[in-house]
């Protein structure tokens, strides 16, 4: 071929020009150029290649340096770490004491696999496994990858109101440069569980009779039956043809098992039947506010004309509300024990002077006889002479008026009488 070449140049030499020798081996220069460009880009393209395989194993293997054979090794890369990146419970909240699906995805942020996955479900003192178990085994989750479980759990009847947690714990192990390790994530989730509403409010207590203008009441009993407290709570009156002093009264919060009673003084202004409305506004566990009404409908009658007391009244009223019978007969008694006692001192004292002035009469008489004087000539003694005194003989027996007086026989003694006393001063 070369000679063929050879024998075609010398043969064609005399007819060609220099000038196109030259163009020839520049385009011979041009296609050996692309030729060994393609065959460097071919090389780059394998290195590439080898360094994406090794990626998972965190090792990185590069083109021989100067033709060497050498190889470079990066560090490993980062612990891979697996979250939670969504999840549902079956609705806005979950009541207590009812069951719910709990779903949830979870990823490997990692930049290896892990393998040997373990997966448990832990709800705390608030929710429980509905049946079923709470740990699930995954064999192996790829870097980047994600995985979904759904559990059964049930939420207790004595469960608190609000969000409450949920915890997931994962464990696994995964192989960097050749070298297993292992790691372990706890995640939680929070789930709101909603106590039912079991404030439970009476009827009211309506007096039998209302009188037009006339202050009354009405009554409601109530307890909180719920697990959770209740707070806010209000009430309040209203109606045509009712006035109140305070037509809302604020009671405050209200604790679980906590029980009372709301009372409403109102005043009916006019008669007939007349609407009312009791009203109950207050916030359940959950936040929401809740309201009662209780309409009510009050028979109102004209109050009565006053009564007008008699004086047959006054007197009953005074003797019964007087001091008792025992009292008065007691004072009686001892009103006529004095009387009888002051007549017996006043009888003593009588008979005490009447004895005196008798004692005083017979000394005057025993002194006359004494005397010894002449008889008057009619046979008649001494006791003749104090006839013949001038004094009455009735007189010798003082009255009670006369009874603090001197004896008679003073009387005797006074001059000009003929007693026998004034015969023995004359002799």
């Amino acid at each position: 071929m070369r000679s063929t070449t050879a024998t075609a140049t010398t043969a064609i030499a005399p007819t060609a020009p220099a000038p196109a020798i030259r163009l020839m081996a520049a385009l011979i220069s041009i296609v050996l150029g692309l030729t060994l460009a393609m065959a460097s880009g071919l090389s780059f393209g394998v290195q590439s290649a080898l360094a994406d395989e090794t990626a998972d194993t965190g090792t990185a293997t590069t083109a021989p340096a100067n033709g060497s054979g050498a190889t470079q090794t990066v560090i490993a890369g980062p612990v891979p770490n697996i979250i939670i990146t969504g999840y549902t419970y079956g609705g806005n909240s979950v009541a207590a004491g009812a069951t719910f699906p709990l779903n949830f995805t979870f990823q490997n942020k990692g930049k290896v696999r892990v393998e040997n996955m373990v997966v448990t479900v832990d709800g705390g003192e608030n929710f429980t496994i509905a049946g079923g178990t709470n740990t699930f085994y995954f064999d192996r989750l790829a870097a980047g990858k994600s995985l979904s479980q759904e559990v059964q759990m049930q939420a207790v009847s004595g469960a608190k109101s609000g969000a409450q947690g949920i915890t997931v714990s994962f464990r696994y192990e995964y192989v960097d440069q050749d070298q297993r390790g292992s790691n372990n994530a706890d995640i939680k989730l929070s789930v709101p569980v909603s106590q039912p509403d079991r404030f439970q409010v009476n009827d009211p207590q309506v007096p039998e009779s209302l009188n037009a203008g006339e202050e009354s009441t009405v009554t409601m009993a109530y307890v909180n039956k719920g697990k959770g407290d209740i707070a806010n709570v209000e009430a309040t009156v209203e109606g045509d043809g009712i006035e109140a002093v305070t037509k809302t009264q604020y009671l405050g919060n209200v604790a679980s098992g906590a029980s009372g009673s709301i009372g409403f003084a109102f005043t009916p202004t006019t008669t007939g039947e007349v609407n009312a409305k009791f009203t109950i506004v207050y916030e359940d566990s959950d936040g929401h506010q809740q309201t009662k009404e209780f309409p009510v409908t009050l028979s109102v009658q004209e109050a009565p004309a006053p009564d007008i007391p008699s004086a047959d009244a006054d007197m009953t009223t005074q003797e019964q509300t007087g001091t008792p019978w025992w009292v008065v007969v007691v004072g009686v008694v001892i009103v006529v024990a004095v009387i009888i006692a002051i007549v017996m001192v006043r009888r003593r004292k009588k008979r005490k002077k009447k004895a005196s002035v008798d004692e005083a009469w017979d000394d005057w008489e025993k002194g006359d006889g004494d005397a010894g004087g002449p008889s008057d000539g009619n046979g008649n003694g001494p006791t003749g002479s104090a006839t013949t005194s001038g004094v009455p003989a009735t007189s010798a027996v003082p009255s009670d008026d006369t009874a603090d007086m001197p004896a008679v026989a003073s009387v005797a003694d006074m001059p000009g009488n003929g007693s026998a006393s004034g015969a023995r001063r004359r002799h």
